[in-house]
């Protein structure tokens, strides 16, 4: 016992080790150029299906296809035994191919019935097909048989039999008539699974004789009829009792079951329960069909679960019920109820799933390489369990050769230490009762070096933050080891942010810009390496910026959603707009933009979600924005009076279409057709949530309403007006408004008022009655009635006394409410009297205060309003005579006392009265008053004038104030220096008596800015100030400006340019500037000279072609700048080109060269005679010597020499060297004499040996020492010419 549990642990360790092993075991390669040059056991790629229904009116096609290498030959069996090919003429196996076609022409296709099995074989194993079973489709005639008329009783159930002919396949039921219309079915009259018709209960309609059953059967596709039934229907309580008891007795066609109604019960199934198989992944088909009047529905109901919703399906007016894909939870009772109004009926179906084998895991094809182990598995399940059996190359392993590599344990081969040509094909039979499974897999023992499947140089690009995925797909036997290595580091990378998969793909799992790069993976095994290179290039992401924003746009307007987007610049985007997912509508209105989309004239067609999409060739984003389109609210329909009384009515209405803007209120309007007809005027406003408003309404008018909606966007149009209603006259409600007394003139008095509306008079003849009487005073009201007027004149009235008015509405019905009395005045006079008692109280220079005796109320004989205050000025107290200025005037409203007197000029004389003043005029004035105001600071003076301005002196000179305002007392005058920077220096202070006008200010500094600041003053004191500004200079005053005009330039010849202006300052230290534009040196300055006025000067030595920078400068002695102009470009012409000789046609120069060339002839002729006897040169021991891999022979064609190279092997690519140091050589075309002979590179030794190189220029850090002082060499010369 304890025995067989270690064999049990160790067994399962050992399958845990192999089953670990197999997980990396060696895939078969796809790649068609791996696949050709590897040796592969057959492999089954085609057959036909297990069960195999023939046309016996075709030849029988017998598929079986496969592959390998080499090719597999194939063979067949039948019915278990050889099938041999080649014996049957009717048979024909296709080239290169194991389908057979067999010729049934002239055959019995039954002759070729049985189960078929294809064989593939070749040098390294043999793999077999299904058992392909082959039957003829057949399509029995139905047997004859004599059908007698069916007579039934209305009401009762009935069932009408097809029961056609067994066919291969079934055929297919329907039932049509005479005229192949089929007969209509429903929840009454229905066909079952097997074809048979169901009446739950007939109906006297159901009466034919064209009740017929078709069957058609579908591979021949014939159709074939049973014999018509014929049923009758008969009502017995229309026929008599005799003939229905005649029939009863004499034919007993009648069903003993009553035919009213009753509740139901099941036709099919019967009883209470049944039982019913299904097989997994099959489908189940559950029927119940139930008889009984009034007709039952059925119902269905697992009682042990849910139905699968997914998966399931109701037929046949719910008699049918269907589940496909049958699981193994689906077994259970399925209850179905037939109800109706007298109750229900039930039956449970018992359904038990069972299940042909099916695959858990179907066994895979190995590469193994030798002494490698592997593992097949064949799992699979089934109801009930399916029984394994393993078979190699198509033989039972049973009954194959024993082989101590393999080991088999139910459903696992084990392989271990596999030999090199041990490959075979090995199969996995799996059957139970319902059916079996077959699986081949080969197992292919190779021996192969690594092969790198993921083309070179692939490019895989990836965005940012994603995760990349670099494919290093091999082969080999045994599996290659994969590495991976980033450009030129060494490491492996097998650590985060990497991971390297089993297939060899290196994940990086969140890529940055960092990770971009040269990636190289290797495949390695024992038989040899590969690597593969390449390269990863990590995007920026697409991103959305500012996204499209909802919109509510009103009809007819423009929509315009905003769409930014950022992406990587080395990737091409692509801006697609959507409509509710959908394309844009195919419509000029519709305009895409870079960064947009612009409807134009919006539409509700338009509304939806939009929505931009931005593509690139690795990502994309989107953003989505919804419109809405809005416009004014459809108007109210519908409009109802109801509720109707005397003076109110209620209005009722139907709402229109809101248009995406919910309606906020409703207007309700009206028209009055008696009063004014065609005029509408606003009622009420509602809520926009109620559809019903209450209207009061006023006597006496015709009305007709009508309702406006309102919503954000607007009003809507009227709704059509709705019926008239009228009401009936009545007395007024109210009387007129606005009622005022007022005198015209100052013996009346006018009553005024605001007539009624014509819906306001509440009936016909409308009148007004005027009411008054003096206030205070016992009298009797007074009155008068008038029509059509809003005033009444009352004449003879005292002047400006109170009245009591009232004004009241009559019409036919009625007077109106008791008006309330309104107090007004009869008309006003002018005053009688002027203010006495006038006295003036001077506050100071500018300003006096008026008092007076107000003027009694009855001297003012009205409304007093104020008084007027008139005042002049007389003249200056300097002034003798009067100089009567323009009048001034002050209203003070109210009965006021005192007034101030705003804006007195000092030291004058003025005069003043004051009037009483009412709503019809002035009242005489008062007596004039005189008074004076004292005196006050003065005025500025009337000018400042500077003259003979010198070089340190300067006159000034001034006037007196317009406005002396006192006495004067003398002048204060302030002045002090401005400098270059217009800061001030210190103040200098001078007084002056008042009869002065002139003063020479002395002692002041050259060339200096001075301002000055003059007033006035009187006893009071100082008076606003008034400046001037002036400069000293050496001769004559010249403007305060700049010291420099009229700067011009000219362009003299090719080198120079002169310079003019005009000079006013005292320096005498003048400069000109310039400086060659946009350059950052110095500037360059000449002295010119100073003195004052028109100059020139000329610059020379400039280069032609050029632009400068030119201005002018006054310099102190420091050298710092006083003044400068603005700057002046001066461009220079380019120079002149002289007339050029072509010396190649000249004489002389032709003549030079032939000497030249002579000359150097015979120094070849030298050198060639010196070398001769000087021995060979020591070039070759020299080169051999330093080998320095930058010195190469020159090649004739490159203009140089290459006798010096004695084997043509050495000679270099033309171009295709690069010096080791990164620089590139010049081509001979640059070549110089101080390259090869006049730098010391190339030189004669004492014995005439030549001691350069002759690869051309020498690198200059090559062997410097050995350098030599001797004369150049003509041959280096000559070179450099060439």
């Amino acid at each position: 016992m304890d025995r067989k549990g270690k064999w049990v642990l160790s067994s399962g360790a050992l399958l845990v080790i192999f089953l670990g092993r197999m997980t990396t075991a060696l895939e078969v390669p796809l790649d068609p150029e791996v696949l050709e040059g590897l040796p592969q056991p057959p492999t089954i790629t085609h057959q036909s299906p297990k069960d195999f229904i023939i046309d016996p009116r075709e030849n029988i096609l017998i598929y079986c296809e496969a592959k390998g290498k080499p090719h597999p030959s194939f063979s067949w069996t039948r019915n278990g035994t050889h099938f041999d090919v080649e014996k049957d003429s009717k048979v024909l196996m296709k080239p290169s191919s194991g389908t057979l076609v067999i010729d049934i022409s002239g055959e019995k296709a039954e002759a070729y019935e049985g189960i078929y099995q294809c064989t593939a074989r070749n040098e390294h194993g043999t793999a077999v097909s299904n058992n392909i079973f082959i039957r003829q489709s057949r399509s029995p005639l139905w047997s004859k048989e004599r059908k007698e008329a069916i007579m039934v009783q209305v009401g009762v159930s009935l069932v009408l039999q097809c029961r056609p002919p067994a066919g291969l396949p079934p055929p297919i039921i329907f039932w049509m008539d005479n005229n192949f219309q089929r007969l209509p079915q429903n929840t009454r009259v229905s066909q079952a699974l097997n074809g048979d018709l169901y009446f739950s209960n007939v109906l006297l309609d159901d009466t034919r004789n064209d009740y017929i059953c078709y069957a058609r059967f579908p591979h021949t596709q014939t159709i074939q009829q049973k014999q018509p039934i014929t049923v009758k229907v008969l009502d017995m309580d229309a026929i008599n009792e005799t003939v229905a008891a005649m029939y009863n007795y004499t034919n007993n066609l009648f069903v003993d079951s009553p035919s009213g109604e009753r509740r139901p019960s099941f036709m099919a199934p019967l009883g209470r329960s049944s039982t019913q198989m299904a097989l997994r992944g099959g489908v189940l088909e559950l029927e119940c069909i139930a008889e009984g009047l009034p007709t039952p529905e059925v119902s269905w109901y697992k009682e042990s679960g849910d139905l699968p919703s997914s998966r399931m399906s109701f037929h046949n007016f719910q008699k049918t019920l269907k589940i496909a894909d049958v699981m193994e939870a689906d077994a259970g009772d399925y209850r179905c109820t037939a109800k109706n109004s007298l109750g229900s009926a039930h039956h449970t179906i018992k359904v038990n799933v069972k299940a042909a084998p099916f695959w858990i895991s179907a066994p895979r094809n190995l590469i193994l390489a030798p002494k490698e182990t592997g593992i097949l598995t064949c799992r699979v399940s089934g109801d009930p369990k399916p029984q394994i059996a393993w078979s190699v190359n198509g033989v039972p392993i049973k009954d194959s050769p024993k082989d101590t590599s393999r080991k088999v344990e139910d459903d696992t081969v084990i392989l271990s230490d596999v030999q090199t040509g041990s490959s075979a094909v090995y199969q996995c039979n799996a059957s139970n009762e319902f059916g079996y499974l077959l699986a081949n897999a080969f197992v292919n023992v190779l021996a192969e070096a690594p092969r790198v499947l993921t083309p070179p140089n692939n490019v895989y690009q990836v965005i940012t933050n994603n995760p990349a995925f670099l494919d290093c797909a091999s082969f080999g036997s045994p599996i290659p080891t994969i590495t991976w290595f980033k450009d030129s580091q060494t490491s492996i990378l097998n650590r985060d942010p990497y991971v390297i998969h089993n297939n060899g793909t290196l994940e990086i799992n969140v890529a940055q810009s960092l990770n971009s790069g040269k990636y190289t993976c290797i495949a390695s095994n024992n038989l040899g390496t590969r690597e593969n290179h390449v390269y990863l290039e990590v995007k920026e992401p697409t991103r959305i910026l500012a996204q499209p924003e909802y919109m509510v746009v009103q009809r007819n307007r423009k929509a315009v959603f905003e769409c930014k987007v950022k992406h990587d610049p080395t990737l091409i985007p692509t801006m697609n707009w959507l409509k509710d997912n959908g394309e844009l509508p195919d419509d000029e209105r519709f305009l895409v933009d870079t960064d947009s989309l612009t409807i134009n004239e919006v539409t509700e067609e338009d509304e939806g979600t939009y929505t931009c999409v931005m593509n690139t060739t690795l990502d994309q984003d989107s953003a989505s924005a919804m419109l809405t389109v809005v416009e004014e609210p459809d108007p109210p329909t519908d409009l109802e009076l109801t509720d109707q009384r005397e003076r109110s009515v209620q209005l009722t209405w139907i709402p229109g279409d809101e248009h995406n803007s919910p309606t906020q209120k409703f207007l309700v309007q009206y028209e009055d057709l008696l009063h004014q007809a065609g005029v509408w005027h606003n009622l009420t406003e509602e809520e926009g949530t109620k559809t019903t408003a209450h209207l009061d309404l006023s006597p006496y008018a015709y009305y007709s309403f009508r309702v406006l909606a309102v919503n954000h966007v607007g009003y809507s149009q009227p709704s059509q007006p709705s019926r008239q209603y009228r009401t009936n006259p009545a007395a007024p409600d109210v009387n007129p408004t606005d009622v005022h007394g007022v005198g015209t003139e100052h013996n009346n008095l006018v009553i005024s008022w605001k007539e009624l509306t014509g819906l306001q008079s509440n009936g016909p003849g409308l009148q007004y009655k005027v009411n008054w009487r003096q206030k205070d005073v016992e009298e009797d009201w007074l009155s008068e009635t008038v029509a059509n007027t809003s005033k009444y004149v009352v004449s003879g009235t005292p002047t400006f006394v109170p009245y009591e008015v009232k004004v009241q509405a009559v019409n036919d019905y009625g007077n109106g409410p008791a008006p309330e009395a309104v107090v007004g005045y009869s008309g006003e006079d002018v005053p009688m009297s002027a203010p006495e008692s006038v006295q003036v109280l001077v506050q100071n220079g500018t300003l006096a205060e008026v008092h007076w005796e107000p003027v009694l109320t009855s001297m003012v004989r009205g409304r007093l309003q104020g008084y007027k205050v008139s005042y002049w000025r007389e003249r200056s107290l300097h002034q003798a005579e009067a100089q009567q200025e323009e009048q001034q005037v002050l209203l003070l409203s109210g009965n006021r006392t005192d007034g101030r007197l705003p804006g007195l000029k000092p030291y004058s004389l003025y005069t003043l009265n004051i009037r009483v003043v009412n709503g019809k005029g002035e009242g005489p004035p008062s007596p004039n008053h005189n008074f004076e105001t004292p005196e006050g600071v003065p005025g500025p003076p009337s000018f400042l004038r500077i003259k003979n301005t010198d070089m340190d002196s300067l006159t000034l000179e001034w006037g007196p104030p317009q406005d002396n305002n006192g006495r004067l007392t003398g002048y204060t005058l302030k002045y002090q220096p401005v400098n270059s920077s217009n800061e001030l220096g210190p103040v200098e202070e001078m007084m002056f008596p008042a009869n002065e006008t002139t003063v020479i200010l002395a002692d002041l500094k050259y060339s200096t800015r001075y301002k000055f600041y003059f007033n006035a003053k009187t006893i009071k004191g100082s008076g606003p100030t008034i400046t001037e500004e002036a400069v000293t200079i050496m001769d004559e005053v010249r403007p305060i400006g700049p010291a420099f005009t009229n700067v011009n330039s000219s362009v003299v010849g090719e080198e120079g340019a002169v310079i003019s202006w005009e000079y006013f300052g005292p320096d005498k230290n003048v400069y000109v500037e310039y400086i060659v534009e946009n350059s950052k040196e110095d500037w360059t300055k000449e002295c010119v000279n100073g003195s004052s006025g028109s100059q020139t000067h000329l610059i020379k030595g400039l280069k032609p072609g050029t632009s400068y920078r030119v201005r002018l400068a006054v310099k102190d002695h420091s050298e710092a700048t006083i003044h400068s102009t603005e700057e002046l470009v001066i461009t220079l012409p380019e120079a002149m080109k002289s007339d050029q000789v072509d010396l190649a046609t000249q004489g002389w120069f032709i003549g030079l060269m032939c000497a030249i060339a002579l000359l150097i002839l015979v120094l070849l002729i030298i050198c060639f005679i010196k070398r001769n006897k000087g021995g060979k040169y020591p070039v070759k021991e020299k080169e051999d010597a330093h080998q320095d891999p930058e010195i190469q022979p020159m090649k004739d064609d490159d203009g140089t020499f290459g006798e010096y190279s004695d084997t043509e092997d050495h000679k270099p690519l033309k171009g295709s060297r690069t010096p080791s140091n990164g620089t590139v050589k010049r081509d001979d075309s640059d070549d110089s004499l101080v390259d090869y002979g006049e730098g010391g590179d190339g030189q004669f030794n004492e014995d005439g040996s030549f001691i350069g190189q002759y690869s051309g220029k020498k690198e200059k850090d090559t062997h410097e020492g050995n350098e030599s002082s001797e004369a150049p060499s003509p041959v280096n010369a000559m070179n450099s010419f060439v």
